[in-house]
């Protein structure tokens, strides 16, 4: 992604295996396509899905390409090396690493795709115990929860309760922060007709320092976004906080109260999540 452009929210998983899939899944309004090579794709369909992808790819306008993740096989599958090497002459401008758990796995990405930023994906306790060291690996650009993996490998029940997965999305959520990473991105909501749990738990998520979830499904995109967007309300007092600071810097008061650096850093903020 470019710096200049604001930072996914969404980001919608597509077979790789399903390339009449992949403008379509661009037109939803996803800020970001994740292109899948690993979950959604059987072991026989592995090569038919990275030919798919790369010859995708080396087609895209520039624009659609710097929307497109691709997310590869583990590094510890039979697939991880041919996912590399298939990719390196289409040059993806984001690649989402699953089952990270060693800076070493973030470096052999990097020396196939130098330029590619990559999107840890933690989805075990051995993620979560060595995340600081994950965040901190050169080439990472944010990371990802994978809650479901993580549950299985922790034998979490969430369906009722996703208070197990608290404490590693604190982790995570804290890791990004340190590093200087952008906020970390909730997974999935599977629950496909289900609006109110999807956003309960991009609420939980948010509450936890997270900036962004994955989606399963285009359905999923637009109450996603509008619960991302501020409220007019809340629009509506950012932008006269910035006027009164304007006018009066370092003095401003506004409604009653003081201006002070906190309260101007927090309207930027608010208005940072407006997007066109």
């Amino acid at each position: 992604m470019s710096t200049s452009t604001p930072l996914p929210r969404s980001y919608l998983f597509v077979p790789g295996t399903r390339p009449e899939r992949f403008a379509k899944a661009l037109a939803t309004g996803a800020d970001a396509v994740v292109l899948d090579l690993e979950d959604a794709v059987a072991a026989a369909d592995k090569s038919a899905a990275r030919e798919s992808i790369a010859a995708w790819l080396f087609g895209a306008p520039a624009a659609d390409a710097a929307r497109i993740v691709v997310r590869i096989n583990d590094a510890g599958s039979a697939w991880f090396d041919d996912d590399l090497n298939a990719l390196a002459s289409s040059r993806p401008a984001q690649v989402m690493l699953p089952k990270a758990e060693l800076q070493d796995q973030v470096a052999r990405v990097r020396a196939v795709l130098p330029n590619a930023g990559v999107l840890a994906l933690i989805e075990s306790a051995i993620g979560v115990a060595d995340v600081d060291r994950i965040a901190a690996a050169p080439g990472v650009q944010r990371l990802v929860f994978g809650t479901l993996d993580y549950a299985l490998d922790l034998d979490l029940d969430t369906s009722s309760d996703p208070i197990g997965l608290a404490y590693a999305a604190s982790r995570i959520a804290i890791a990004s922060r340190v590093n200087g990473l952008a906020s970390p991105v909730a997974g999935v909501t599977p629950q496909l007709d289900d609006e109110a749990r999807l956003l309960h738990d991009w609420a939980s998520a948010r509450a936890q320092g997270f900036g962004a979830k994955l989606c399963i499904h285009p359905k999923q995109v637009a109450p996603l976004h509008r619960a991302m967007t501020p409220a007019p309300e809340a629009i509506d007092w950012a932008r006269r906080v910035l006027a009164a600071e304007a006018a009066s810097p370092g003095a401003a008061r506004l409604d009653g109260r003081m201006v002070d650096k906190p309260v101007v850093l927090q309207a930027q903020r608010v208005l940072a999540l407006v997007q066109p």
